[in-house]
């Protein structure tokens, strides 16, 4: 069976009990004031939120410790993490990367010795997923965010014309895996490395490297270890235009994919929205009778889910409501294809 997972930050909320009430007591966390946890909605127009004021570096394992706790007090247990220590530099090959690759090491380690399995990462420097709409309506006139890529063009550049390259990129990658593959492996840690959302190959002049299923044959190639792994976040794969997915589960298998993200899609790479799992282009029972096949037994969300009625959309693609259907909708074609757990 599947770990199913919900994807939160350490700070208790209300939601948290509601997602306990539908059977998700997997956590996988963000670190309180990673990259992540400043990003993700700043880069679609929202205010990331503080740093962490305690005192402790946020990926230090004293931190970790601290926010595995908060959870455990309300019964809820952290199996991976989905942020990382800022690492702007690795990407683009800069002076300082070094230092950033170490936070990333002591990160990693931390991870280790604490039993945290799985590190979600990604490639897409100065920013995060990007879209350009956070409140297209669609049925019963739930919200969702999209992507236009004629809109994109009024977006500020990231950086100049030609300033950073594919292939600087590539290196810089090589770079980054053969520091932190080693520490990983002895650690016991799976990287699982995001697609670029959109899987688009340059936005606001600046290339989305993990943009295809061939770039991740190819990162996979790059330094072969199952701790070199891929977050198969469905919806931007199904955006490549590759594949079908069942197919790319299948070919990835277990030593491939270290943590999945459950969602679908509606569109192209260059205009798309996100969709309610049940009204997505991509055969979704089929994808978890993939996951089956080759015997997937680790962390997999919900991810950008609907805003439902009632709900500000202050946290777009992360309210509650669509959250609590998704899990429903997860649990329901995991048990169809994995078969009903045992009572205890």
């Amino acid at each position: 069976m599947i770990q199913l997972s919900e994807f939160l930050a350490p700070r208790p909320e209300p939601m948290w009990t509601l997602i306990k009430q539908a059977g998700v007591n997997n956590v996988i966390a963000t670190l309180n004031g990673g990259e992540q946890d400043q990003r993700m909605f700043a880069s679609v127009g929202k205010n990331g939120f503080g740093l962490d004021e305690s005192g402790l570096v946020p990926w230090s394992e004293a931190a970790l410790k601290r926010d595995m706790n908060i959870f455990a007090d309300h019964g809820m247990k952290v199996i991976g993490l989905e942020d990382t220590a800022p690492m702007d530099k690795v990407r683009l090959g800069l002076p300082g990367r070094d230092e950033q690759i170490e936070n990333i090491i002591t990160q990693i380690k931390a991870m280790g010795n604490l039993g945290l399995p799985t590190l979600c990462y990604n490639w897409m420097a100065l920013t995060s997923w990007a879209r350009t709409d956070t409140d297209v309506v669609i049925r019963g006139g739930a919200l969702v965010t999209g992507f236009r890529l004629s809109d994109s063009k009024d977006m500020p550049p990231l950086v100049e014309p030609g300033e950073v390259t594919d292939e600087q990129m590539w290196d810089a990658l090589q770079y980054f895996l053969d520091a932190v593959v080693p520490v990983a492996e002895e650690a016991g840690v799976r990287l699982g490395m995001h697609p670029n959302d959109p899987p688009y190959p340059i936005i606001r002049n600046l290339p989305r490297l993990m943009r295809s299923a061939e770039a991740f044959r190819r990162l996979r190639a790059m330094r072969p270890s199952p701790s070199n792994a891929i977050t198969f976040c469905q919806g931007n794969f199904a955006l490549m235009g590759d594949e079908d997915l069942p197919t790319l589960i299948r070919e990835f298998g277990v030593d491939g994919i270290a943590f999945v993200h459950f969602r679908d899609v509606i569109g192209t790479a260059t205009d798309f929205r996100e969709t309610f799992h049940d009204e997505g282009k991509t055969d979704l029972p089929e994808c978890m009778r993939a996951y089956a096949e080759i015997g997937f037994a680790g962390p997999m969300r919900p991810d950008h889910v609907p805003t439902m009625h009632g709900e500000t959309n202050a946290r777009p693609g992360y309210e509650t409501l669509g959250r609590l259907f998704a899990i429903g909708y997860i649990r329901g074609v995991e048990q169809a294809a994995f078969g009903r757990p045992a009572v205890t």
